[in-house]
């Protein structure tokens, strides 16, 4: 299953059998809104704590995905998941809810493809029927923990994000009908010594680069092989450095249709919110890769696609020791299924 150095090659075609996304107000907004499954009018959930409201929404991605799929919850043999909370409480207290054998993992907001990546490895051996993946993010729960708190309404600078509200599951099966997972690439730590974490894009954009890199080497394509490369959430500014880098590394991407899910997801000049440089957080590419992107393949409108997750490894501790930001970025290769 090995290819080349640090890519797995799904011989048996693991089929994601079903997905569902559930996504808050301010995505509602956004152009996608019709590609999404749940969509809630409040932040709260009429829950008495964001947390609370960010396990709800895990809770209710599994459960409808489950649904979709046909099958029930306990013929899901391990469900992957994790998010941006501290020890990952809410996939932790979500998967209580759902008594399933859970892995926890935690990738920041690149959790979704290396919980798609892990879920369709364990299909693809046999050690699974059905395995399910999963993440997770909110608004006002990663602001509160990685910078201020939600009341303070601090300004932000353009290069600042704004975390998604939204929560995306897969069933990954070994059989059926829908796209396959074909093959995945697991990026490497890249820190290129950027400490702000209101330019979270300029601190991603480079372990994106070293993943799509790795891809291509691996499985020795070129960007070509795919209808659209979408990367997680580097937003505007982490886009634009990363098509610069591209380019300098003489990545033909000018073959394919690049786009990044956090420049997706909103619609910059009719939100109600100010979004920066764009959408973040573990539901960005979640929402969008298990909503919009899996409706396209499904209708035959893309045949191969190339997620491309990216992630912040910070933490509130580090940042308050004056640490750099190390970053990551875990790319799966999903097609339409048909040969």
């Amino acid at each position: 299953m090995l290819q080349g150095h640090q890519s797995w090659k799904f011989e048996n075609r693991p089929v994601i059998k079903a997905t569902a996304t559930v996504v808050g107000p301010d995505e509602a907004m956004g152009p996608l809104v019709d590609d999404f499954d749940i969509v809630h009018g409040d932040l709260s959930l009429k829950q008495d704590s964001w947390e609370k409201a960010e396990k709800m929404l895990m809770e209710e991605a599994a459960k409808l995905a489950i649904e979709n799929a046909g099958i029930t919850k306990e013929d899901v043999q391990f469900y992957v998941g994790g998010d941006l909370m501290n020890q990952i409480i809410s996939n932790g207290f979500a998967a209580r809810t759902l008594s399933i054998p859970y892995i926890g993992i935690f990738g920041a907001c690149s959790t979704s493809m290396e919980g798609l990546a892990i879920s369709s490895m364990i299909v693809n051996s046999g050690s699974a029927k059905y395995a399910m993946a999963g993440t997770c993010s909110h608004n006002c729960t990663a602001e509160k923990q990685f910078r201020y708190p939600t009341e303070y309404g601090s300004q932000k600078p353009p290069t600042a994000q704004y975390t998604v509200t939204g929560a995306g599951a897969a069933v990954v099966s070994r059989h059926g009908k829908g796209p396959v997972v074909t093959g995945a690439t697991i990026g490497r730590v890249v820190d290129m010594g950027i400490k702000d974490p209101f330019n979270m894009g300029a601190a991603m954009a480079p372990a994106a680069v070293d993943t799509i890199t790795a891809h291509f080497r691996d499985f020795q394509r070129e960007p070509g092989y795919y209808d659209l490369i979408v990367t997680g959430d580097l937003a505007k500014v982490g886009y634009d450095i990363a098509s610069e880098l591209l380019e300098k590394h003489k990545i033909p991407m000018h073959q394919t249709t690049y786009k990044d899910c956090g420049m997706m997801i909103y619609d910059y000049d009719k939100q109600s919110v100010q979004v920066q440089a764009g959408g973040s957080g573990c539901g960005c590419s979640a929402t969008v890769t298990y909503g919009h992107i899996m409706k396209k393949l499904r209708k035959g409108e893309l045949k191969r696609v190339l997620v491309v997750a990216t992630g912040a490894l910070h933490s509130p501790l580090s940042f308050q020791q004056g640490e750099s930001i190390p970053c990551i970025a875990h790319a799966v290769a999903i097609e339409s299924g048909e040969e």
